[in-house]
């Protein structure tokens, strides 16, 4: 039997074209954006001339989105290859759908602004409006009122939500009583505001008479709302610390109640205060709850326990239902007021960054 040996393959270099292809420079990207804007404009410019109309700019802005993604996908399926132009199509259909979600942001916040700064003035700050009908007057009784009301439900809300979230994730684990709990947080979490106002106004209602307003009702039906939201933020950070750091403080004889104040609860304190700092912005502009049982009213009040109490959402809301004359004043007023809402939660937010910033535990304190 002859055995003949197969010569070796001659071993061909690859060439330079087979291993790189081309290659869109960066700012081909963006002509064909500036590209795409300048064509469109053009055919939408025409269209409102031919019919006497304005420029249709949510139209132009989509079809020029449209037109920039059928361009750079058949532009880099030919100069680069198919699976980079499916990756610039993707980007770009991403990019686009973040410009969308910022279009109704950006426009709230500039309509707001717009429309309050007329108002935003020492008197707005300084007045209430007992005894001012048409122009002038404040909403110095809504913040405080809006202040006095959320600080109470966060004092509810906060010890409470951070107890249950506690149990259930050092102590509950797989218990029945611990799944049932986790149902109930789910549930309250969906329920409507209006509920959680019927509820606070009913169970007042057995102490105290039909009829009866006063801003601790407010508090407590905020809270209502706070608590699952509490619950479950600071669940999940608590599920995030890891279980070597619980078994390495059990293993050098720290009881399990110290160990939760010593060690879970500081690794996790950055994302439990951004968690509660969510849930405040999330009641403070809460109406219809605070209409039934914190009701409204024109003059000051600090009493969380006795009388009517006036909130900002709750002013807003009455001073462009109930416009007198000049209506002008009243609208004013009603910008300015969610105006100065949307500031204290932007300053509320900034407070949970910060917060979480200083405290978190990678920068050691």
């Amino acid at each position: 039997m002859t055995i003949t040996a197969t010569p070796p393959r001659a071993s061909v270099a690859p060439t330079r074209s087979q291993l790189t292809t081309g290659h869109l420079p960066t700012w081909a990207v963006w002509a064909l954006v500036a590209g795409s804007l300048a064509v469109m404009l053009a055919v939408f410019g025409i269209i409102a001339l031919g019919s006497g109309e304005g420029l249709n700019v949510a139209g132009w802005l989509v079809t020029s989105g449209i037109v920039y993604l059928v361009l750079i996908f058949t532009i880099s399926a030919i100069v680069e290859s198919r699976r980079k132009a499916v990756d610039r199509f993707i980007t770009g259909l991403v990019a686009s759908a973040f410009i969308v979600a910022m279009v109704p942001l950006v426009s709230v916040a500039w309509t707001v602004v717009s429309n309050g700064i007329a108002r935003f003035d020492a008197d707005f700050f300084s007045s209430s409006m007992r005894n001012v009908v048409g122009e002038g007057g404040g909403a110095l009784h809504a913040i405080v009122g809006t202040v006095l009301i959320t600080g109470m439900a966060a004092l509810i809300s906060i010890p409470i939500g951070l107890m249950a979230a506690i149990y259930l994730v050092e102590y509950g684990e797989g218990k029945r009583i611990g799944r049932g709990i986790t149902f109930l947080v789910d549930v309250m979490t969906g329920i409507p505001s209006i509920v959680a106002g019927l509820f606070a106004y009913a169970l007042f209602s057995l102490f105290l008479g039909p009829g009866a307003r006063m801003g601790f009702m407010g508090s407590v039906a905020l809270s209502v709302l706070m608590i699952p939201v509490v619950v479950r933020s600071t669940e999940e950070m608590l599920r995030l610390v890891p279980n070597e750091l619980r078994e390495a403080s059990y293993a050098l004889g720290v009881p399990k109640w110290l160990t939760i104040v010593k060690v879970v609860l500081p690794t996790s304190i950055a994302g439990i205060t951004t968690g509660i700092m969510l849930s405040i912005s999330r009641v403070i502009g809460e109406t219809a709850p605070l209409l039934i049982t914190a009701g409204f009213t024109n003059s000051m009040n600090y009493d969380l326990f006795d009388g009517r109490m006036q909130t900002l959402p709750v002013f807003t809301y009455t001073e462009y239902m109930n416009q007198g004359i000049p209506p002008e004043a009243y609208i004013d007023r009603a910008w300015a007021g969610a105006l100065t809402l949307i500031l204290i939660v932007m300053v509320l937010n900034l407070v949970a960054r910060l917060v979480a910033r200083v405290f978190s535990p990678k920068t050691g304190r």
